[in-house]
């Protein structure tokens, strides 16, 4: 004989196919899948939180821990296992390793693409649009504030890192689409 707590008890909906175009506004836009799904509530706090922990970061790294180097004149750092060369590392990530992180936060990590590919970091160019913002700041300003003793640049770079983490998580939900449960319904 079943239990009546049990039989009332929802079960969760079937899984269904995902979604990629509320994937890909939560790529650009943390949240903004949620919101195109109509969960606003949802979407809003995503959006909120992600870009407020971003920008935060960025602020604490005195809006210059995200970045992706060039790198052209640092040796090459293959990832090796038993002495043989697996995969050759692009050294813009090898030694940025941070920005896969960053990157996923979306659009207001994605400037330091457009400075990699479009400028040098010795490049005394300033962009017309978004000026030096992104772009890998001088090897000794990068020292003054590694060195600089209150480690809030560091400190930076972590919540811009967890900020774009946890956006995957986002996106990941917007794809995946809300969750329904079902009552179950026992045949008599």
């Amino acid at each position: 004989m079943p239990n009546d707590a049990y039989a009332a008890r929802p079960v969760p909906a079937p899984l269904r196919n995902y979604e990629l175009v509320p994937g890909l506004l939560s790529l650009l836009v943390p949240g903004l899948g949620q919101i195109y799904q109509g969960r606003v509530g949802k979407g809003l706090l995503f959006l909120v939180c992600i870009n407020a922990l971003f920008f935060y970061g960025l602020a604490l790294g005195k809006w210059k821990n995200v970045y992706l180097p060039r790198a052209k004149n640092l040796p090459d750092s293959p990832l090796k296992i038993g002495g043989r060369t697996v995969i050759e590392v692009p050294k813009c990530l090898s030694y940025r390793v941070q920005y896969l992180g960053q990157f996923w936060v979306g659009v207001a990590a994605w400037p330091a693409l457009y400075q990699y590919w479009f400028y040098d970091e010795n490049d005394l160019v300033v962009d017309p649009y978004i000026g030096t913002y992104q772009r890998t700041p001088p090897e000794q300003v990068i020292n003054e504030l590694q060195t600089a003793g209150d480690k809030t640049w560091d400190l930076g770079w972590i919540y811009t890192v967890i900020a774009g983490v946890l956006n995957i998580m986002v996106i990941y939900d917007a794809m995946a689409g809300p969750a329904y449960l079902l009552a179950h319904r026992e045949d008599a």
